[in-house]
């Protein structure tokens, strides 16, 4: 099929496709550059980007907000200050902080979700940065793009639809998933036409970009097809020789199957999405005592949380995978090699063309 350019105010990429941010570090300056250098658009995750800084078990937030700002500086220069987008959580405590520090970095795109983004365009005023927030509903879009425009009396730049079948956290209750699957499509429908409404109050395009699950051009000509003007892709570009996550980890992706892939209780409340894992059967005997708390998340308490997500992810990504937390996405199990970020977008172009 034919498409368009993925715009999002002054900011243009030749591809519909934005990668999405991944932590806790897979996708840093390595991954996020080589994203856009390729023709879409790289995201820097926040989410405990310090964990290789010399201080960060003795001051995380400190190192965490110094290593998100000389990530987004090195992926900048290494895409020829192409366009370089940072997730950065709701439920991130000192969520402002990072906010203000990404701003300063000069990043160009702010995607925010778990949780309401209720005061990302106060902490975003007077700077150039683009805003956009994850909903999994059109409940939730409806809300937060109300509280924008009467509080704010802005509209975001982007909206991020995140379905049922994406990795990590999910915005979903458990029992609720098989229900939204089924009805995923017509959400977008809708979240497309309410923002539409926006569009025409404030006088500027909104692309809707949807994410969860989308993993080949096929996926992406059906999303656009339904109205989107782009995807957010994350599993995708694990396997890949520019991801910042070791060597194992993108392994276990390669060797998943299927029944591989299941639903797993995390600290913050929510279902998420991850391979099932050694790690995975030890939380399901019980609570892994939290022998450290890097006071990360807003809702988790060390003293009764299940295990500490944290040292879970950051054991993942370093490649100690029997005591770590892998998330995925649902069709991870389809991936069979590691292959590069331009040959990987440059397949997606292809079957996005023929679709």
């Amino acid at each position: 099929m034919e498409f368009k350019p993925l715009k999002i105010g002054n900011l243009i990429a030749k591809l519909p496709i934005i990668q999405g941010g991944m932590g806790v570090g897979v996708s840093l300056s390595s991954l996020a550059s080589a994203v856009t250098n390729a023709g879409g658009i790289g995201i820097i995750s926040s989410a405990q980007i310090g964990y290789k800084e010399n201080d960060f078990e003795i001051n995380p937030l400190e190192a965490n907000l110094r290593a998100l700002k000389e990530h987004i500086k090195i992926a900048k220069e290494k895409c020829n200050n192409g366009i370089i987008g940072a997730n950065i959580m709701v439920a991130t405590k000192n969520y402002a902080e990072y906010v203000k520090t990404a701003i300063d970095a000069k990043v160009d795109l702010i995607i925010s979700g778990a949780g309401m983004p209720t005061q990302l365009p106060k902490l975003c005023k007077g700077s150039d940065v683009k805003i956009a927030p994850i909903v999994s509903s059109l409940k939730a879009c409806k809300v937060i793009l109300k509280l924008w425009d009467k509080h704010d009396d802005v509209a975001p730049d982007l909206v991020v639809v995140e379905g049922p079948k994406a990795g990590g956290h999910l915005g979903f209750k458990k029992d609720d998933l098989i229900n939204h699957i089924e009805n995923f499509d017509q959400t977008v429908v809708d979240i497309v036409n309410h923002v539409k409404e926006y569009e025409a109050k404030y006088n500027k395009e909104i692309p809707v970009v949807v994410a969860g699950g989308v993993y080949s051009g096929y996926d992406i000509s059906k999303y656009l097809s339904l109205g989107a003007s782009g995807v957010q892709m994350a599993t995708r570009f694990v396997a890949t020789h520019e991801c910042d996550a070791s060597i194992e980890f993108k392994n276990a992706y390669v060797e998943s199957k299927k029944n591989d892939i299941g639903l797993v209780k995390s600290p913050v409340g929510m279902p998420g999405r991850a391979i099932l894992n050694k790690f995975v059967d030890k939380t399901n005997l019980g609570n892994i005592k939290v022998q450290k708390c890097y006071n990360c998340l807003t809702p988790c308490n060390p003293a009764d949380t299940p295990y500490c997500i944290t040292q879970a992810l950051i054991n993942s990504v370093k490649g100690d995978l029997d005591n770590g937390l892998i998330f995925c996405g649902e069709n991870a199990y389809k991936i069979k090699e590691i292959v590069s970020v331009k040959d990987l977008m440059l397949e997606l172009e292809s079957e996005l063309k023929e679709a």
